[in-house]
C-alpha cells in the first residue's frame, strides 16, 4: 500500500495531455502509446517507458509488477458533480415520473428536494458516513477516482454542516479523493417567503461558518426559474467569492434563464447541466474559460432533452461530463451509463468523452495540474480496462470495462469475468 508499482507491457495507453482543460476540437487529441509500461513511485507517475534497461532499474527497487497485457490504460475518471451525501430514497417519485408527472410538479407538491431534506435532517452523521463510504466503494469499482460531493439537503445550518462533516470524514477513510461543495441554496425552505431572504441568511450566517471550519472548497447554487433567479444567485455568489470560495452553478437546466452568462460574469470554475443554454451563454462560457459540465444521465432519467454537446464542443467550449448522482433526478453513479449516453445520444466521440471524464473534469474541480492525464509527475490515478483498445469502452454498451482501478499507485481489482470466457 506504499504507492509503488510497475504496470508492464500495456497494450494501449490513451490520455489527454496538459495541466489545464482543453476546448473544442482539441478534446479529440489523445496521446496514444502501444506496449509501454508505466512506473509509479510514491503515488505519482515516475516513468512511461518501453526501454528494457530503464524498466529493469525500477524492478531492482522491488516494486510490485502488474501485467497490462491485453489491456488499455486511461486516466481515472473524475466525477465532478454529485450529491453524494443524503438520507433516504425516493422510489415513489421515480414511479410517478414513469407515469408522466413532471419533476417540477413533484417539487410543487412537496416532493423532490424537500422530501430528501426531511430524511437527511433525520439521519445521523454516522449513517451519512456509512452510506457515503459504501457508494464510494462501488464508484471506485467503475473507475471513479475523484468525486465532488455537494451538501444541499439540509435547509438548516445543523444539517448542512452535518453533510459537509460527513464528506470531511470520508476524506480520511476512503481511497477516493473527495472535493467538497456547499450547496445551501438548493431549494427555498417553507418558512422563507422570498428566495432573497434565504440567500441573505446563507450569506450572513452559514457561509462564514463553512469557511471558518474549512468544510467546503466550492459554493454552488440552483440558479433556475421558481428557485433562485439571476439576481438571487449573483448576490449569493458574490458573497461566496468575497470569502474566497471557488464558484459553481446549476445553470439553464430547465429554462434558458441566463445561468451560463452569470457563471461567466462571476468567474465560476464550471456551469453545470446546460440543457437549455443559449447561444449567447455558450459564447460567454468560451470567453470566460468556464467548464461546461454536462450530466446526460439526469436528462435520460427525467426523459428530457440532452444538453447540446455538439454545439458546445464545435463552438469551442471546454466540456466535462459527470453523473449528477442524487436520490431524485439521477439515482446513478454509473460511468458506463454516462459514456453510453454521451456517445450514442449526445453524439460525442469516445476521444471527447475520455477527455471530458478525465482532464476536463479535473479542470472543473481546479485539479488539472495533478490529475486527469497519464503523464510523468501526475498522481497515479489510473484505469486498466479489460480490452486491448479504448474503442471497446463505448462498444461494450453500458458495461463496466474496468479490470483494475489504480489510486495513487494502489491497485483495486474489480470482479470482471475475463472476456475470453464465453467467446
Amino acid at each position: 500500500m506504499n504507492g509503488n508499482l510497475i504496470i508492464e507491457n500495456i497494450d494501449e495507453i490513451v490520455t489527454p495531455e496538459g495541466n489545464c482543460g482543453v476546448s473544442g476540437s482539441d478534446m479529440q487529441n489523445l496521446r496514444r502509446y502501444e506496449h509501454y509500461s508505466v512506473v509509479v513511485e510514491d503515488g505519482k507517475i515516475a516513468a512511461i517507458t518501453k526501454e528494457a534497461a530503464a524498466l529493469a532499474a525500477f524492478k531492482e527497487k522491488g516494486h510490485p509488477v502488474l501485467s497490462g497485457k491485453g489491456k488499455t490504460m486511461t486516466p481515472g475518471y473524475v466525477d465532478s458533480h454529485t450529491h453524494l451525501i443524503f438520507g433516504g430514497y425516493r422510489p415513489e417519485e421515480f414511479d410517478m415520473r414513469l407515469k408522466g408527472v413532471a419533476y417540477m410538479e413533484i417539487m410543487k407538491k412537496g416532493g423532490g428536494i424537500a422530501n430528501t431534506v426531511k430524511m437527511t435532517q433525520e439521519a445521523t452523521l454516522d449513517h451519512l458516513i456509512a452510506t457515503g463510504a459504501a457508494r464510494l466503494t462501488k464508484m471506485l469499482a467503475m473507475g471513479t477516482t475523484t468525486v465532488e460531493a455537494k451538501s444541499g439537503y439540509g435547509m438548516t445550518l445543523e444539517t448542512e454542516m452535518k453533510q459537509l462533516k460527513a464528506v470531511k470524514a470520508l476524506k480520511r477513510i476512503s481511497p477516493v479523493t473527495l472535493v467538497s461543495t456547499f450547496l445551501g441554496a438548493h431549494a427555498i425552505p417553507e418558512d422563507y417567503q422570498h428566495a432573497a431572504d434565504f440567500v441573505n441568511y446563507l450569506n450572513e450566517r452559514v457561509l462564514p461558518l463553512v469557511k471558518d471550519e474549512a468544510l467546503a472548497e466550492f459554493v454552488d447554487i440552483f440558479c433556475e426559474d421558481h428557485v433562485f433567479n439571476i439576481e438571487d444567485s449573483r448576490m449569493h455568489l458574490q458573497a461566496a467569492k468575497a470569502l474566497g470560495f471557488k464558484l459553481k452553478l446549476h445553470a439553464d437546466e430547465i429554462v434558458p434563464l441566463g445561468g451560463a452568462e452569470l457563471a461567466a460574469e462571476m468567474g465560476a470554475v464550471s456551469a453545470d447541466h446546460l440543457l437549455h443554454v443559449s447561444d449567447e451563454g455558450i459564447q460567454s462560457l468560451i470567453k470566460a474559460n468556464v467548464v461546461a459540465t454536462l450530466l446526460p444521465a439526469t436528462a435520460f432519467t427525467l426523459r428530457e432533452q440532452y444538453a447540446p454537446a455538439r454545439r458546445l464542443i464545435d463552438g469551442g467550449c471546454m466540456v466535462a461530463l459527470a453523473t449528477d448522482f442524487n436520490p431524485g433526478s439521477c439515482f446513478s453513479y454509473s460511468m458506463p451509463l454516462v459514456i453510453a449516453l454521451a456517445t450514442l445520444q449526445m453524439k460525442m466521440t469516445i476521444e471527447e468523452v475520455i477527455t471530458a471524464l478525465t482532464l476536463n473534469a479535473a479542470a472543473a474541480l481546479n485539479r488539472a495540474e495533478i490529475i486527469g492525464s497519464v503523464e510523468v509527475g501526475k498522481q497515479a490515478d489510473l484505469l486498466l480496462h479489460d480490452f486491448p483498445s479504448y474503442k471497446y469502452i463505448p462498444y461494450h454498451v453500458g458495461i463496466n470495462t474496468v479490470a483494475h482501478t489504480i489510486k495513487k499507485g494502489v491497485v483495486y481489482t474489480n470482479n470482471i469475468i475475463n472476456r475470453e470466457t464465453f467467446c
